[in-house]
Formats: C-alpha cells, sequence, structure tokens
C-alpha cells in the first residue's frame, strides 16, 4: 500500500505546482537568509581570532555558507520544474531527472538537519578552543614591542572593555602572568628585584589588572593594583568588599555570546529544513501524480499522488535486498578477477618431441 496517497484531478495539479513554485522561491530567499547567517558567523569568528586556539570552530560557518549556496541552487531548479510542469511538452524533458533530483534533495535536508545539530553542539569545542587562546593572547599582552604580537594588548583591552570581562576565568588570571613589559620595569628598585627573584621562572608578577577590567559604574576609583592588599586602600576589604573589576571571565563572556548566536542560527535552519521537507514531499506528490495519468493525451483525467510506492516497511525490506545484491554482484565480480588472475598465473607445459 502507498504511502499517504492522496487524488489529484487537472485543477488540484495545477494548484499544487503553482503553490511549490512560489514556496521554492520562498526557499531561495530562506538559503540566502542562511548564506548572510553563514557569512555573519565567520566574520564574528575572525574578529576574535586571535583569543583561540585553532581554526576547528569555522567548521559552523562554512556549512552555513555552503548549505546557502546548495538551496538558492536546488530551490531555483524546482522553481523552474514546478513552473514547466504545467505545460506536459515542457515537463517531458524533466521526467528522467525528477528521481536522481528527489534523492539529491533527501541528502540536502539530512546535511541541513546536520548544520542546525552542530550550531547547537558546537559550544564545547568552542569552549576549550577559547581557554586555550585566550591563556596564550594573556601571555603575549606584554610583547608590545615583539613583531606579531605588538597588537595583543590591544585585542585584549578591547575585548575586554566591549565584553564586560576580565581574564580567562576571572581577574585572578592576571595575577598569575607577568602582563607588564620589561621595557617599564626599574630594574634597579628593591621591590623589582625581590618581585623577579621571588618567583622560579623570573617574572615579575602583581596582584594587579590592566585598566580594562576596571568597571566604570562602580562609585569607588578602580582598585587595579594591590589588589588584594586591605591595607594599600582606605576601608577595603577585598574578600568582602564588591570590587571595582569586572568579575566574569571573557572566556564565559566570549561562550554565552557565540553560543547564543549559534542557538538563534540552529533554530533558523531548523525552521528552513522543516520548510525545505513540505517542498520535497510536495515535489514528490506532483512528481507521482504526474507520472500516475493514465492517458497523457488527456491532462483533465484523475490521478494519484504519493510518498512511496509501498508501505514504510516493504520500502525498507526493499532496499536491503538491493543492498544485499549489490554486495553479491561485487564478491562475483572480485571472485571472477581472482579466477582470472589464477589462470594467467599458470604456465602451460611444452612437451619436446625428439
Amino acid at each position: 500500500m502507498a504511502l499517504l496517497k492522496v487524488k489529484f484531478n487537472q485543477k488540484k495539479r495545477v494548484k499544487l505546482a503553482q503553490g511549490l513554485w512560489l514556496m521554492n522561491w520562498f526557499s531561495v530567499f530562506a538559503g540566502i537568509l542562511v548564506f548572510s547567517m553563514g557569512l555573519f558567523l565567520k566574520i564574528e569568528l575572525r574578529k576574535r581570532s586571535e583569543v583561540m586556539d585553532n581554526s576547528e570552530s569555522h567548521f559552523v560557518p562554512n556549512s552555513l555558507i555552503l548549505m546557502g549556496i546548495l538551496s538558492c541552487a536546488f530551490n531555483g531548479f524546482a522553481g523552474k520544474i514546478c513552473y514547466d510542469s504545467l505545460d506536459p511538452a515542457k515537463f517531458a524533458k524533466w521526467k528522467p531527472l525528477l528521481k536522481p533530483y528527489l534523492a539529491l534533495c533527501c541528502v540536502f535536508n539530512i546535511l541541513i538537519f546536520f548544520v542546525a545539530l552542530m550550531c547547537f553542539l558546537m559550544r564545547g569545542s568552542l569552549d576549550s578552543t577559547l581557554a586555550q587562546g585566550l591563556k596564550n593572547g594573556m601571555k603575549f599582552y606584554r610583547d608590545t614591542d615583539t613583531p606579531g604580537r605588538c597588537f595583543m594588548k590591544k585585542t585584549i583591552d578591547m575585548l575586554q572593555i566591549e565584553f564586560k570581562c576580565c581574564g580567562n576565568n576571572g581577574y585572578k588570571d592576571w595575577f598569575e602572568i607577568q602582563w607588564i613589559s620589561n621595557r617599564y620595569l626599574d630594574f634597579s628598585s628593591k621591590e623589582v628585584k625581590d618581585r623577579i627573584k621571588s618567583n622560579v621562572d623570573g617574572r615579575y608578577l602583581v596582584d594587579g589588572v590592566p585598566f580594562s577590567c576596571c568597571n566604570p559604574s562602580s562609585p569607588r576609583p578602580c582598585i587595579q593594583y594591590q589588589v588584594t592588599n586591605n591595607s594599600a586602600h582606605y576601608s577595603y576589604d577585598y574578600q568582602t568588599e564588591e570590587l571595582n573589576l569586572w568579575r566574569r571571565g571573557c572566556r564565559e563572556a566570549l561562550l554565552n555570546y557565540y553560543s547564543g548566536m549559534m542557538s538563534s542560527m540552529g533554530a533558523v535552519i531548523l525552521l528552513v529544513w522543516l520548510f525545505e521537507m513540505s517542498v520535497m514531499v510536495g515535489l514528490r506528490l506532483l512528481h507521482t501524480s504526474l507520472e500516475s495519468i493514465a492517458n497523457p493525451e488527456d491532462p483533465e483525467c484523475e490521478s494519484e499522488g504519493w510518498i512511496l510506492e509501498n508501505s514504510l516497511k516493504d520500502t525498507f525490506k526493499s532496499a536491503l535486498e538491493n543492498l544485499k545484491k549489490l554486495g553479491k554482484f561485487n564478491q562475483v565480480e572480485a571472485g571472477a578477477e581472482g579466477a582470472e588472475g589464477e589462470e594467467g598465473g599458470k604456465t602451460p607445459a611444452i612437451t619436446t618431441v625428439s
């Protein structure tokens, strides 16, 4: 028994073709939207590429760009088919291409669904990418005189100001690295010498943070240095008092920013996927309803359209049998080739007559 069998007359077939033509052009615009989202996400990731450890995060935007281009191509082609289906003479040239085209549509819709899932599941890989990238970026913060790294200070400062964050996981991350360049240290000072000697790696570590960590909304002037020294500031207790530094780490801030963006994109792509599925189902019904016309010379006669010619169970069994036949055919070919090789390898006996 056919799956989702529907009876059509001439009027219904024309309405279905016209509706599908319109839906396909809406899908073309949806493809442009998907392409634009991928391009926007790629640009946003490029902006912070200096604080990302690898380029794995570009898999999703590249996939969105590709899906957008394919969507425009597939739906534009389907729109042409639907338009020509109104004229039996024009539709005849598309008949041999419809089955392969519908198979490609199935693969395309599976890929769209996979990309939508990737938008929701990318948070984990992005988290590790940002954690390592920000850690490396903070290490290079002081290298303002080193070619290739001189921009890192500005990048980190602008990042912390824009996203209202400080450090990788928090402001205390700055206590563990030397973020002040040796160029601005007085090595004749006893305090500087003592701090460098007290560190195994010979680094100048302070309980201070860059200016970009300061919260301008705080009523108190920013306590940027000696953050953990209560006696260095009047009426101050860093453990109990609300610090005038950004509490949130930049990894969390960036992760929330990109995750929210990709979740929204994933929801939009799922809607596009549902729309594409409905277009594919409609195109299949149009294809089968035109194929099943009993008398091609009488276009006004009734016909039947369906999604699958047999039930889902029978279709699945048939697909398995075809796969088994294909496997056996490959085995027979491999056996035949082996036999030919053995025959070719045999050396014929030569009898000499004296």
